[in-house]
């Protein structure tokens, strides 16, 4: 029986995509055995299970500096490090590699110590056995970025769960918007505010709509606050100084909550510069919610031609988007089958699956 571990992270697509991988996984047929690694000064470890006997700072370190036949002994048939946490260890290590960001765009990362984690990143990714990439997009990335043999990469997307296709009650739905003065039909943004989700253009489509289109749907922005976010938390803040109806949920956690904003959602809008895989396009697809989506980096070959796919950089393509599907029926019939599809397509069930696949390949 094999028996991952993971390293967990905050809810962020890092967070879900091992959340979801921590329930499926044992319906896949893997035993698990959850693992984390301390938290520095003492805090509280990141997720429940095990703790790895030093701190990832001081495991980083003695990895480096020891010989290479030196390795963290981890009781375990393969270890799975799902947020690029990787050390030399005992054991066959799996590395799940969202995207090659911090190294290929560093100007949209926290800058504190970025060129020193970018070197240690290249260096732990080497480490791994077998790299899983989110997207095919990503795996000319990594290769690039990171130096991983393309040989050593099998490519298993995310998903979303079963709960998705079933709209949730009337009610509790109206419950949800109500409390945060939402009202149906609103154009939508899911994911951490940073410059690289491209929401100050998405602000600038939204506020170049038609006067009567905006009266009737708000624009809604659902994410905490992430790196380099202050341009765009100053930009949102104007427009509602200025009597734009825009909001700003930032308090949102609980996932029933977000099911309940997107069922509510008119059109949902992704008009990120960079993503390694895209979760919230999926769960917009199953919400049953036509998608406005960049037409870069993995987000086409997620969409799959279900959503109206748009320049990032071109806001007027943004808007023209966004009027689309707000106001043409047959565009938004077409959008809505064509995602249901597409996310029927893309389960978690389906990537434990496949990640299971992976280990057994190594043991």
């Amino acid at each position: 029986m094999i028996e991952p571990a993971y390293t967990g992270g905050h809810l962020d697509g890092i967070g879900v995509y091992t959340q979801a991988l921590l329930r499926h996984l044992p319906r896949a047929g893997c035993a698990l055995l959850p693992y984390s690694w301390p938290r520095v000064r003492g805090a509280a470890a990141i997720t429940a299970g095990a703790a790895l006997p030093h701190s990832f700072e001081r495991a980083s370190f003695v990895d480096l500096v020891t010989p290479r036949t030196h390795r963290v002994h981890v009781p375990v048939d393969v270890f799975h490090v799902t947020d690029y946490r990787v050390v030399r260890m005992d054991c066959p290590v799996v590395a799940s590699l969202h995207d090659a960001l911090p190294v290929k765009h560093p100007e949209w990362c926290n800058p504190t110590l970025r060129g020193v984690k970018n070197w240690l990143q290249r260096k732990a990714a080497q480490k791994a056995d077998h790299v899983i990439a989110l997207s095919h997009f990503a795996i000319q990335e990594l290769v690039e970025c990171f130096g991983i043999d393309e040989r050593r990469i099998t490519v298993v997307p995310c998903g979303v769960d079963d709960e998705w296709f079933d709209p949730p009650p009337a009610d509790a739905v109206a419950a949800t918007l109500r409390v945060n003065g939402l009202r149906p039909g609103y154009f939508l943004f899911v994911g951490t505010l940073q410059p690289r989700k491209n929401v100050e253009r998405l602000l600038d489509a939204y506020l170049s709509l038609p006067a009567v289109v905006r009266a009737e749907r708000q624009l809604v922005i659902v994410g905490s606050a992430g790196a380099r976010s202050d341009d765009v938390l100053r930009r949102i803040a104007a427009a509602v100084q200025d009597g734009a109806d825009v909001v700003w949920l930032n308090h949102l956690v609980d996932n029933a909550d977000l099911r309940h904003v997107y069922a509510g959602a008119g059109v949902f809008v992704f008009a990120s510069l960079y993503e390694g895989f895209g979760i919230p396009v999926v769960e917009a697809f199953a919400s049953g919610v036509p998608v406005v989506a960049s037409n870069t980096t993995s987000l086409p070959e997620v969409t799959a031609g279900a959503a109206l796919d748009v320049d990032p950089l071109d806001t007027g393509a943004i808007a023209d988007a966004m009027l689309t599907l707000a106001r043409e029926p047959a565009a938004r019939a077409r959008c809505i089958a064509a995602g249901r599809a597409r996310a029927a397509q893309l389960t978690w069930a389906e990537t434990a699956r496949q990640t299971a696949a992976v280990y057994r390949a190594l043991v």
